[in-house]
C-alpha cells in the first residue's frame, strides 16, 4: 500500500489548490492551522485525499499540513517494551510449564507501520505470543532450562522476519521466568541430590585409594630405613603430648621390640 504513486487526479488537484487559495486569503490566520511539530522521536505519516503523500515520513520539525485535503498521524519511534503474559506450554518431553517473557522492539518504517497493518502494536504482541508457544513446545525441559539464550534468539529471529512487512525491528527477546509444577520440582531436586550423594562417593572413594597408595609408599620407606620409623614414633609422642587430654604414654624404645621378637625366634 505504502508503494502505490498514482496520482489524486484532476478533481483532486482542483481541490488542493482551493485549499492553498483559502491559506492564502486567510493569511496569517490559517498558517496556525497549517504548520504542525513533530518531535525527534516521532514521525508523521500525511494522506493527502486519502493517498499517502510521499514514501518517506515526515518530520521531526515543522511540518506544513493543507487544511481540508490533509491528514496526518504521528508515529512514535521509541523502543516499545512489550509483556508477554504467563503462556501455559506443553515441551517436547511432555511437562507442563509456565513460561512469560518480554519483547522489546520499535518502528523503524512509520509509513509501514501506518499503512500496511491495523494496529502495529496488538499484531506484535499476539504474534510474540503465538511465537514463544510455537518455539518452545518443541524444546525438552532441559532445553527450556539450559538453552535459554539459544532459544531467545530463535525467537527473535522469527519475530524480526513476520513484522518487517510492518516496519517493525525487533531489538531483544529475553524469558523472565519459567514456573514447573510442584510435583516435578521435587522430582529433579531428588534426582539433583542423589546425583551429588552419587558424586560424593566417587570423590571419597578416590581419596581413600589415594591415600591407601601414600600409606603404601610410605611404608616402604619406613621398612627401608629403621632411624626413620624411630623418628616418626617419636613425632607422634610430640603430637600427643601436646594435646590437652588424659592419655598417658609409655614409650618403649624400637630396638627392644625387636630384640624381644628375636628371642621369641629363638625360643
Amino acid at each position: 500500500i505504502a508503494d502505490r504513486r498514482e496520482g489524486i487526479g484532476v478533481c483532486g488537484w482542483i481541490l488542493v489548490s482551493l485549499s492553498f487559495f483559502l491559506v492564502l486569503i486567510t493569511f496569517p490566520i490559517s498558517i496556525w492551522a497549517c504548520i504542525k511539530v513533530v518531535k525527534e522521536y516521532e514521525r508523521a505519516v500525511v494522506f493527502r485525499l486519502g493517498r499517502i503523500l510521499s514514501k518517506k515520513a515526515k518530520g521531526p520539525g515543522l511540518i506544513l499540513v493543507l487544511p481540508c485535503t490533509d491528514t496526518f498521524i504521528k508515529v512514535d519511534l521509541r523502543t516499545v517494551t512489550c509483556k508477554i503474559p504467563p503462556q501455559e506450554i506443553l515441551t517436547k518431553d511432555a511437562v507442563t510449564t509456565q513460561v512469560d517473557g518480554v519483547v522489546y522492539y520499535r518502528i523503524h518504517s512509520a509509513v509501514s507501520a501506518v499503512a500496511n497493518v491495523t494496529d502495529v502494536h496488538l499484531a506484535t504482541f499476539l504474534l510474540a505470543q503465538t511465537t514463544l508457544r510455537n518455539v518452545l513446545g518443541t524444546q525438552s525441559l532441559a532445553q527450556l532450562l539450559s538453552g535459554r539464550e539459544e532459544i531467545t534468539h530463535s525467537i527473535q529471529t522469527i519475530l524480526d522476519s513476520a513484522t518487517e512487512q510492518w516496519g517493525i525491528k525487533v531489538a531483544r527477546v529475553e524469558i523472565k521466568d519459567v514456573r514447573i509444577p510442584v510435583a516435578m520440582q521435587r522430582a529433579m531436586a531428588a534426582e539433583a541430590e542423589s546425583a551429588r550423594e552419587a558424586r560424593a562417593k566417587v570423590v571419597a572413594a578416590e581419596g581413600e585409594m589415594n591415600a591407601s597408595k601414600a600409606l603404601k609408599q610410605a611404608s616402604m620407606v619406613l621398612t627401608e630405613s629403621p632411624a626413620g620409623l624411630q623418628l616418626r614414633y617419636l613425632q607422634t609422642l610430640t603430637t600427643l603430648a601436646a594435646e590437652n587430654n588424659s592419655t598417658i604414654v609409655f614409650p618403649l624404645p624400637i630396638n627392644m621390640l625387636e630384640s624381644l621378637r628375636q628371642k621369641n625366634r629363638g625360643g
